[in-house]
């Protein structure tokens, strides 16, 4: 091999090596403050999921649900609840969160509750969430809330999820799912590429101990 081609093929290999690090040095740096669920503490917690910073209360909300029933989020202190945003015309991403979720409370039984906040309300008419959730076993295990524009928007805003208006891929990019502790604070956050039942599981039983 001619050194001048050995040099280059050297020099080549060393900018490989610095790119690979920089990408893996942002992306282990959690997310930025923009578009895309809360930002996390740093790992090492003990926790599958993200842990968030200490006392974080959640946003309240009133919401209806499937039913038809006002629900407050403040009518579930005292327990250890899963929060996530979903819309009931979504091909996939929904489904994988809701069947995430689905394998989570086969395990936890009924202490634990569920409630997903609709990110597209025109949309989720009351025919297609029963749907969504029979689709995905959910019926009667989630409280599947909706509301006007004037209560929905404040509150996607303070998750950073994007509604479904923006498209499923930038969707599926923000959409968080978190578990909030039994004083009504954020405490784990899961992406969708971290999501699985056995995480849930145990993140959840880790806040019931605590």
């Amino acid at each position: 091999m001619r050194p001048q081609l050995r040099l280059a093929l050297a020099a080549l290999a060393a900018v490989l090596v610095i790119a690979l690090v920089v990408v893996a040095a942002v992306g282990g740096s959690g997310r930025s403050s923009g578009t895309g669920p809360p930002t996390a503490t740093d790992a090492g917690s003990g926790f599958d999921g993200a842990l968030l910073p200490a006392g974080t209360p959640a946003h309240d909300f009133t919401l209806t649900d499937q039913r038809g029933r006002s629900v407050s989020l403040r009518e579930y202190r005292g327990r250890v609840t899963i929060l996530t945003f979903l819309y009931s015309t979504c091909r996939s991403a929904c489904l994988v969160i809701a069947q995430q979720i689905r394998g989570a409370l086969d395990e936890l039984g009924p202490g634990v509750a569920a409630l997903a906040v609709s990110v597209d309300p025109g949309a989720d008419t009351p025919a297609h969430v029963r749907a969504f959730l029979e689709r995905v076993s959910l019926n009667g295990r989630l409280e599947y809330l909706s509301g006007s524009l004037a209560q929905l928007e404040p509150l996607w805003r303070a998750y950073r999820v994007l509604p479904a208006g923006a498209g499923e891929s930038a969707y599926a990019a923000s959409a968080p799912v978190l578990l909030l502790d039994r004083d009504g604070h954020e405490r784990v956050l899961y992406g969708l590429e971290e999501l699985t039942p056995e995480s849930i599981v145990h993140d959840v039983r880790r806040l019931e101990d605590g």
